[in-house]
């Protein structure tokens, strides 16, 4: 006799394909088989191998679960329609930014930070600091090699008298001890634009950022062992004057998307450590020579997010 425990793992795979995102607390009673699997069908490398690439986005203020269903395509024409559900736990909460990260969920809405663990059906709360009108933050989630998680704040303050800004301040929210304290001696030669530049891989923050002095761009990283930022590494482009945007990869490689009127390049790291970077391009579209679309199409449109599959090489691009 078939049990819930002896199920063929293809199939079980295919069943946690399906179950919704606040239901997972529910599947992993079900045996300490399913449990296990769950970790890794729905989040890691065995949803990969099923053709299907897995984040998160913000649309409208709302936390919506992104999938794409790859095993049907047979050629390069067919079309891919994405999977695109809302996380009905975060309805009353009008979020601005979301990332994933070592199987948690990290948001982030007007009043407070959350963190949000499926598996388990936990949330932790932590007030967001207050702000003023001549000031704006950005947050990004990580942890450090003993597994503390921390939160990682940039406070941007502008000054109203000259028009030049101030000097960012950074901030780590520890949970250990539930505080936040300031990140000393950091080096006040750049600034984050936005946080659709910032992106948490593998424990640690990584972030394109621009140099206060000359119009040049770079990539940094902040290492949450450290609690610090790495040196100044390069990018594969040399300009952002129009669009670009940055992801992950299965949690294991960067991407970086950039875009102009005429092409739209993507290029993925084939070597990332917070004081080292290697780059190899992935992906090119020439944008004035897609069927159906005015000319003038690639200078419309700005990408907001992305997500890639390698092997199939599919790029599933957010515009506004």
């Amino acid at each position: 006799m078939t049990t819930m425990s002896n199920i063929p793992e293809d199939l079980v795979g295919e069943i946690l394909s399906r179950v919704p995102m606040t239901s997972l607390g529910k599947v992993r009673c079900t045996c300490k088989a399913w449990n296990a699997l769950s970790k890794i069908q729905i989040f890691g490398k065995k949803a990969a191998a099923r053709k299907q690439v897995l984040g998160f986005m913000v649309i409208g203020s709302r936390v919506c679960s992104f999938s794409l269903d790859l095993q049907g395509i047979l050629s390069e024409r067919d079309l891919v329609v994405p999977s695109i559900k809302k996380i009905s736990k975060f309805d009353e909460r009008k979020i601005s930014y979301v990332s994933h990260i070592d199987g948690l969920l990290f948001c982030v809405d007007n009043e407070k930070l959350l963190v949000w663990n499926p598996y388990l059906g936990k949330t932790r709360w932590i007030q967001r600091p207050k702000i003023v009108s001549d000031q704006n933050d950005m947050f990004a989630f990580g942890y450090n090699n003993n597994r503390n998680h921390k939160i990682f704040r940039i406070l941007h303050e502008y000054n109203k008298g000259d028009g030049e800004d101030l000097p960012d301040i950074y901030e780590l929210y520890d949970f250990n001890s539930n505080s936040w304290r300031r990140v000393p001696d950091v080096k006040q030669d750049f600034y984050v634009v936005t946080d659709r530049w910032l992106v948490s891989l593998k424990g640690n923050t990584y972030l394109v950022a621009e140099d206060r002095a000359v119009d040049k761009y770079f990539l940094l990283c902040f290492d949450f062992t450290m609690e610090r930022f790495g040196p100044r590494l390069p990018l594969p482009y040399n300009s952002v004057e129009y669009s670009a945007a940055i992801s992950c990869v299965r949690e294991e490689q960067l991407a970086i998307l950039y875009q102009d009127e005429e092409t739209m390049d993507i290029w993925t790291t084939t070597k990332i450590l917070p004081n080292a970077v290697s780059w190899i391009k992935f992906f090119k579209v020439e944008m004035t020579t897609l069927n159906g679309f005015p000319d003038d199409f690639g200078s419309e449109i700005h990408t907001e997010s992305f997500f890639i599959d390698e092997e199939k090489k599919v790029v599933y691009v957010l515009v506004r």
